[in-house]
């Protein structure tokens, strides 16, 4: 398709750092594309060049005719004197807004419904409003608006899981038309592999393009390392770790209309696991005996509001748990009485003798007292080497894993950003060898290549982990289980992990009955009262998984014995591109399978 905005050998300087260097690029129409890069790379430059808010030192951008550009910047530019229904829908008369499907999505999807109660009411004054709500209402704004180009900065910052998961469908269902196109900067990996048809890796003052999402970002690097004969060490680096734990992800991640991880298969074939889990929980147990933390029959309240009612909660050792639920729901909270920060409203908190419990909370104001220390000094207060993964570690090698490297490992605690900061409170509750870790959302204001190196650090790290966070990716990389707090007082077990709980809230919504049944067991999701299959349906849907069982078979040696073809022709360009139009076909047929196995599994039970 022609391109909605060219760039042309574009050069850009800020201070001594050469931002853009000669970069000549395109986003045509159709295009979702999703941006990465390091923190301070240049990604919300780039995307403020092709906004045209960002002049050149040299070079144009080109806009084709008539083609509307909209941003959503880190820092919202509302009124603060104008009312919700202004900043979102603007001068339309509210029989065309409310009669418009696409735009009742938008305001149910990120402000509660056509009402709008989430941000209080359509006529709420925006000013007095928090960050988090008037962001959702400039990103509304935006949506409603639709123009041709929406360029994205972060829109996933202040969304829950529940939220991110919605914007990714709306962006894919609206954002596919030949006349329109969207370029998204982003550190959510699970939102880049649901969206993006492209990914723009900025490093250097230059722009790599890869095809797909994440995962085919990664794989494409892993790729081209491997090509370029790169030796064994450098084989043995985080891209290779994080390319073998997504070919052993879940179904749900695997089976994505992306490229099939398992293209990399031998170069990632003697790959051992990102943690050997069995290990890490033995020597958990070791270090903390059976007891860790538990909350017995326990209330929590806050504000006036029971998060948990008389809710019994044992924290294993090794256990590896991730807490989900809307914001609001109190997440935050449960960690603070599991840390014994909340005094209980009723029922016991209980804890292992032998517990060293680390908190990482969000706001990370313990560092206040370090203001005029450099960042070195700070970790080495803490201790100066730790045993992690089986092998000793000093301070300024975990400080250099996450991101301070040697000259910045000088700077002052004072002069870094919210980013750096919550970087260095984490390596200084490292460095205390805590058996108990608990992280109030660990990924804010951190890029992809620190997010890596913090999940290759966790993997080797053994003891009970505790996560809230919204970054879905980091919940089913790190942990091995998630719990959902669904407003009703109980802390429901999610045996099929955020899908299921995406599930249960969509079935919550759908119903708008009385909350879901809690459940601290097993936690089967909630019967919803429909009618089971009858003995003909179950009979006729597991022929329907034998027929489809049978076709993936056959599928998955075709794929196998094309991936092979593609190895042996690397160096011949034009096969290998005829290659991967007919592993294309085959990856679209065994989908279209998959679905087909799904509903007849569903019918099963």
């Amino acid at each position: 398709m022609a391109n909605l905005v060219s760039v042309e050998r574009a050069s850009l300087a800020l201070g001594t750092a050469q931002v853009l260097d000669e970069l000549s690029l395109g986003v045509g129409g159709g295009d979702r594309i999703g941006v990465v890069g390091r923190n301070g790379g240049g990604k919300t430059t780039l995307l403020r060049v092709i906004a045209g808010a960002r002049e050149l030192d040299s070079g144009r951008v080109a806009r084709a005719g008539g083609a509307s550009v909209a941003m959503l910047a880190q820092d919202d530019a509302l009124d603060p004197t104008s009312t919700v229904r202004q900043a979102v829908v603007g001068g339309r008369p509210e029989h065309v807004w409310a009669g418009d499907g696409r735009i009742r999505d938008v305001l149910a999807g990120l402000l509660g419904g056509v009402e709008a109660p989430a941000v209080g009411g359509l006529d709420a004054v925006v000013g007095p409003m928090s960050g988090g709500e008037r962001r959702r209402i400039a990103l509304a704004g935006l949506l409603v608006a639709d123009p041709d180009l929406l360029l994205l900065d972060e829109p996933t910052n202040h969304l829950d899981i529940e939220g991110v998961a919605w914007l990714a469908d709306h962006l894919v269902q609206h954002r596919s038309r030949p006349d329109h196109a969207l370029v998204a900067v982003t550190h959510d990996r699970w939102f880049l592999d649901a969206v993006a048809t492209l990914t723009w890796e900025v490093a250097d003052g230059r722009v790599n393009a890869f095809e797909g999402g994440y995962a085919a970002y990664v794989l494409a690097r892993a790729e081209r390392d491997r090509l370029a004969a790169v030796t064994a060490e450098r084989r043995d680096n985080l891209l290779r770790k994080e390319l073998a734990w997504l070919r052993r992800g879940a179904p749900a991640r695997t089976s994505k209309p992306r490229f099939r991880v398992e293209a990399a298969s031998a170069l990632i074939a003697d790959e051992p696991p990102a943690r050997d889990t069995v290990e890490l929980v033995r020597f958990a147990t070791t270090r903390l005996g059976k007891d860790v933390v538990d909350l017995l029959d326990a209330t929590v309240e806050l504000g006036g509001r029971t998060i948990l009612d008389r809710a019994t909660w044992r924290l294993a050792p090794g256990e590896r748990t991730g807490v989900v639920g809307v914001n609001g729901s109190g997440k935050s909270t449960l960690l603070r009485a599991v840390a014994g920060e909340v005094p209980l409203a009723a029922g016991k908190r209980k804890v292992g003798v032998t517990v060293r419990l680390a908190y990482l909370s969000q706001e990370v104001r313990e560092l206040e007292p370090y203001a005029g220390w450099r960042v070195i000094e700070a970790v080495e207060d803490v201790r100066t080497h730790i045993q992690l993964g089986g092998k000793e570690v000093s301070a300024s090698q975990l400080a250099k894993r996450l991101g301070f490297s040697g000259g910045r490992q000088q700077t002052r605690v004072g002069d870094l950003s919210g980013g750096e900061r919550r970087r260095l409170q984490l390596l200084r509750l490292l460095m205390g060898e805590p058996n108990v870790l608990l992280l109030d959302e660990p990924t804010n204001d951190l890029d992809i290549e620190t997010l890596t190196s913090l999940e290759d650090i966790l993997d080797g790290w053994a003891g009970t982990l505790l996560v809230v966070s919204h970054d879905r990716y980091l919940l089913e990389r790190v942990c091995d289980r998630q719990v959902a707090l669904l407003g009703d007082g109980g802390l429901l077990d999610l045996p099929g992990g955020v899908e299921q709980y995406l599930e249960l809230r969509r079935q919550a919504l759908q119903t708008a009955g009385p909350p879901l049944p809690a459940s601290t067991g097993d936690g089967d999701p909630p019967d919803q009262g429909r009618a089971g299959p009858t003995a003909a349906e179950a009979r006729e849907a597991r022929k329907e998984l034998a027929r489809v069982e049978r076709q993936l078979s056959r599928l998955a040696e075709r794929e196998e014995r094309v991936h092979a073809a593609m190895v042996e022709a690397a160096t011949d360009h034009e096969r290998v591109l005829a290659l991967n139009a007919q592993l294309r076909e085959l990856v679209e047929e065994r989908e279209t399978l998959e679905l087909a196995w799904l509903e007849a599994a569903e019918i099963v039970g």
